[in-house]
């Protein structure tokens, strides 16, 4: 439990996730001072109750330490995606940002994250898991849902693994998604709603051509092998289900305990509507 008045900063980008870590957070005593990208954060963090928001732009590194130095803060969590094509925009980084960038032998999203955290906490800012406030809404192991995969869902689960293991210790991204044992698209900067879109058209292309391919595809999404539960977690919300709907994705697998389930029993409910299955191991 926090000590009295001690304050939480939140590094919030896009998506519900920021606004569950500002409830949990409130819920458990912490004043929350929020520093929310004006490139990616929603505007109604505004109205959550937060002690504080200040809003910076992406590349503000030396604002947002001020900021966090300024109100007191020694604890921060980062929650909420910010797109990998917006950290290599053309946004400007500050001279603090500049040098770190300049610093780095591979610019994937754990180096930067990794580097930008250091930063913090040499400055005297902790960063906590992302999840630390959110337990209770990792997957748990087991079939999520009503409908348990089939056999071919399971073969495409089974071989999905094993190509997302190869991308994701490289860094590249963590979602595949396969159909009939046959991957049809790959993550990377696009972020995974984007790259399941993109299978969805790959397939409708392959049918107009007479493809014996089934359309039926299977998205699985997980950790990276040695997952920073500090950043960029994996998180699937109802969103996640009505892109799949539309792309034809039957079946969903993800890594029991390293991805939050960000609407809940909401989440399961719609992917029941859907006769899409989804399985945790």
């Amino acid at each position: 439990m926090p000590v009295q008045n001690e304050k939480l900063g939140l590094i919030a980008g896009n998506g519900k996730f920021p606004f569950l870590v500002l409830e949990a957070a409130r819920a458990q005593g912490f004043e929350v001072v929020v520093a929310a990208i004006k490139e990616e954060t929603f505007p109604e963090i505004e109205s959550k109750g937060a002690a504080a928001v200040h809003w910076l732009s992406l590349g503000e590194l030396s604002k947002l330490i001020e900021t966090f130095q300024r109100e007191g803060v020694r604890r921060a969590v980062m929650a909420g995606q910010v797109k990998h094509k917006q950290i290599f925009s053309s946004i400007r980084p500050d001279w603090r940002l500049a040098k770190l960038l300049l610093s780095l032998t591979t610019r994937n999203t754990d180096s930067l994250l990794g580097a930008v955290a250091k930063v913090l906490g040499d400055e005297g800012i902790t960063l906590e898991n992302s999840t630390w406030l959110l337990e209770p809404l990792l997957v748990k192991a087991g079939l999520l849902t009503e409908r348990a995969p089939s056999e071919q869902e399971r073969n495409n689960i089974e071989y999905g693994r094993t190509v997302a293991r190869q991308i994701a210790q490289h860094d590249i991204g963590q979602t595949v998604v396969i159909a009939e044992s046959a991957c049809v698209a790959v993550e990377a900067m696009e972020g995974t709603d984007a790259t399941i879109a993109r299978a969805g058209q790959i397939m409708r292309s392959l049918h107009e051509d007479a493809s014996t391919l089934s359309r039926a595809l299977t998205i699985v999404k997980i950790a990276k092998p040695n997952q920073d539960m500090r950043f960029d977690v994996p998180v699937i919300g109802v969103r996640t289900i009505e892109v799949m709907q539309a792309a034809g994705g039957t079946c969903l697998a993800v890594d029991a305990g390293k991805c939050l389930l960000l609407d809940g029993q909401n989440v399961i409910d719609a992917a029941n509507a859907a006769a899409v299955t989804i399985v945790a191991e």
